[in-house]
């Protein structure tokens, strides 16, 4: 007979991980262990640390996890955007998990119910050579039934291409000699180590500094890219585009008038998320949908964005935002300025069901991105979940208790250990008596 569960005496007694490597890019799994034997779910934002999750172990043992929101509030502070956000979003996903376990019903449920029984699919493609490859890529994609596409149109494919960009003498030379060696793996993920002195400069620097602009070679190569792309798998399919680079607002505005005619979903992440005035200079100076949000941590710093009515498109990340029931917040909070939200997601299966639960519960949803459709062994890393995840371009919402993975995979989990942490799900009692005046007032 099951043992019968208490939500009310429910307590975390344990937090743990596991790194595993190119799913697409490193992902650490999260297990939040209890003291009726049931174990959370989550996820650290890819290719972030775990030191973001493990420092809260100790705000949050002792705890009941149903009460979510009551603990997110208390270690939301030690949370920050893009990767800095990924430890507060992974715990709070896996609290999720376990409530969800412990009275019976998917996060949805716990969320309000649904809108949808099933969530549709967007991923991301790279083909080599010209538009047409690129075209050709994206059609298989439909005959996959993906119903959206994406794909990167920006200066990575004006490197090779005499003429088309301007720059200060020299440095897009550096920046395609530090790639080399700060891309370290297959995946792109970017490797802090290499991150030093130049390297730092040539990544880190805001796009409106990088001194690079397209030149008109560099906009007729993209417009014509492009027009090969739309003739491969035509006008009717909605397509987004991502990855510009580090230009500035000038250029993304030129560009984004050679692209109108193409009928783009939007364009995403045009120039840094913080400069809200840029926002509103492209977005009036073009009709073509504007679109970003997946490195800001907390729905107040949507609220900005929103207010300026600069955005068609809020594009949350589950595992930056704060986790489930903030990105959920801002799902709504962008309904009520007119934006639709898509979901970005380039981590596990744990990390996507987390969105598909976020997906089903939030109304203006337009679609969930998935960064593994390539990987063959990506949604074995869990079972319980039906196989394949992804049908006709869709995963099905599921009915079972907290996020619907029963279990994970260890045998595979053990074979795709990042060398950096051989061993899963270590002891982390080093953690355990971590101690700090954590109050924000006096």
């Amino acid at each position: 007979m099951a043992r019968k569960i208490d939500p009310s005496t429910l307590k975390i007694t344990d937090v743990r991980f596991a790194d595993i490597d190119g799913a697409p890019k490193r992902c650490t799994l999260i297990k939040v262990f209890t003291n009726q034997g049931i174990i959370g779910y989550g996820e650290v934002r890819d290719a972030s640390s775990r030191t973001y999750a493990a420092m809260l172990k100790s705000r949050i043992l002792g705890e009941n996890p149903c009460n979510v929101e009551r603990i997110f509030r208390r270690i939301k502070q030690f949370g920050g955007h893009s990767r800095q956000g990924g430890g507060v979003s992974g715990i709070e996903v896996a609290l999720w998990d376990i409530a969800g376990k412990a009275w019976g019903v998917p996060v949805w449920q716990l969320l309000g119910g649904k809108f949808r029984d099933k969530i549709r699919i967007y991923c991301d493609t790279d083909a080599d050579g010209h538009g047409k490859e690129m075209g050709k890529a994206l059609k298989e994609r439909m005959k996959m039934g993906f119903t959206y596409l994406k794909m990167d149109l920006g200066i990575e494919l004006l490197m090779g291409q005499k003429g088309c960009l301007s720059a200060p003498l020299g440095f897009l030379e550096k920046m395609r000699e530090y790639k080399k060696t700060v891309f370290s793996t297959p995946h792109g993920s970017i490797d802090p180590r290499a991150m030093r002195g130049e390297a730092y400069e040539l990544f880190s620097t805001q796009h409106h500094l990088t001194g690079i602009h397209l030149t008109e070679k560099g906009l007729d190569f993209l417009e014509n890219y492009m027009a090969d792309v739309r003739s491969v798998i035509g006008y009717e399919i909605p397509i987004a585009i991502d990855h510009l680079g580090h230009i500035p607002l000038e250029d993304c505005i030129k560009l984004a008038k050679r692209l109108e005619k193409f009928n783009l979903a939007w364009m995403e992440d045009p120039v840094p998320w913080q400069m809200t005035e840029q926002y509103v200079k492209l977005s009036n100076a073009t009709t073509v949908p504007i679109g970003t949000g997946e490195d800001i941590y907390l729905k107040e710093n949507f609220l900005p964005l929103l207010k300026s009515g600069s955005l068609a498109v809020v594009h949350p990340d589950v595992l930056s935002t704060g986790g489930i029931l903030e990105t959920k917040k801002i799902g709504d909070m962008a309904e009520d300025y007119g934006a639709a939200m898509a979901i970005h997601m380039a981590e596990s299966p744990i990390a996507c069901m987390a969105a598909v639960h976020v997906a089903a519960a939030t109304r203006n949803f337009t679609a969930l991105e998935v960064h593994s459709v390539d990987v063959p062994w990506w949604e074995d890393i869990v079972k319980g979940l039906p196989k394949p995840l992804i049908k006709d371009g869709y995963i099905d919402v599921p009915n079972a208790p907290g996020l619907g993975i029963e279990e994970l995979n260890e045998k595979l989990i053990q074979e795709k250990l990042h060398k950096d942490f051989p061993v899963a799900w270590a002891p982390t009692t080093e953690w355990d008596k971590e101690w700090a005046n954590d109050r924000l007032w006096s």
